[in-house]
């Protein structure tokens, strides 16, 4: 019960575009890119759903879920492209 509405709320939250890239920023600093993977398969859970993602970025909805599996190994171009679909980007700052 405690983790639907853990989930509930993640999902509230991930509709905010900061709140989104902040969830996405943290699980990338992990430095586990499973977790990364799982956190965008979130955001565009909380934002419509694979479904919608795979149309809006005009992606195989299979091939979206394979990229984005545990198992999956997005190349950077379509990352971009999931994020920007998600009304994100890729950003790149000095350590």
């Amino acid at each position: 019960m405690r983790s639907r509405k853990y989930h509930a709320k993640l999902m509230d939250d991930l509709q905010d575009p900061a709140e989104a890239a902040a969830y996405l920023d943290a699980a990338l600093e992990a430095g586990d890119r499973e977790a990364f993977l799982l956190a965008v398969k979130h955001v565009a859970e909380a934002r419509g759903g694979m479904t919608k993602l795979a149309k809006t970025a005009a992606l195989n909805r299979e091939h979206l879920y394979r990229m984005l599996s545990k198992d999956g190994n997005p190349e950077i171009q379509s990352l971009a492209t999931v994020l920007q679909a998600l009304g994100l980007r890729l950003s790149i700052e000095a350590a």
